[in-house]
């Protein structure tokens, strides 16, 4: 869905945290920026390695930033990308964001328009804690 009226300052903190983003060999830069029930902002930004398996995405970054302080509810997340184009999270980012915030709002932006989600719609049919058996 199309929200291009309103403005997020998420989208401003995503922004922010892209200019800091490692990305030398996609040049894929990514900020993201998410934000706790309480109303704090942790950002992060891609850092890529040679050893393409262990790059992890902007959004990963952010989340386990909160998660180390001790953060445990999200209510939202922005990410921002290159190019003027949306970036919405990839199928890893998307998976562990929904294991710790299945009912986040994910907004993305091409600069001038933003876009609004719920992590349900993108990753309908998610693998959830409840399909692991316990003996």
């Amino acid at each position: 869905m199309s929200d291009q009226k309103k403005t997020y300052p998420l989208v401003v903190a995503a922004q922010q945290a892209r200019k800091h983003a490692q990305a030398r060999y996609s040049h894929f830069e990514v900020g993201a920026a998410l934000e706790t029930k309480d109303g704090k902002v942790y950002s992060g930004c891609n850092v890529e390695s040679s050893s393409y398996g262990l790059t992890i995405c902007a959004e990963r970054v952010a989340l386990t930033k909160a998660i180390s302080e001790g953060e445990n509810q999200f209510t939202r997340i922005a990410i921002v990308g290159p190019n003027n184009e949306f970036c919405p999270p990839c199928g890893a980012c998307r998976q562990l964001l929904f294991d710790y915030a299945p009912d986040l709002e994910v907004i993305t932006s091409n600069g001038s328009e933003t876009q609004v989600h719920p992590l349900k719609d993108l990753l309908p049919f998610a693998f959830e804690e409840t399909k692991l058996k316990r003996s």
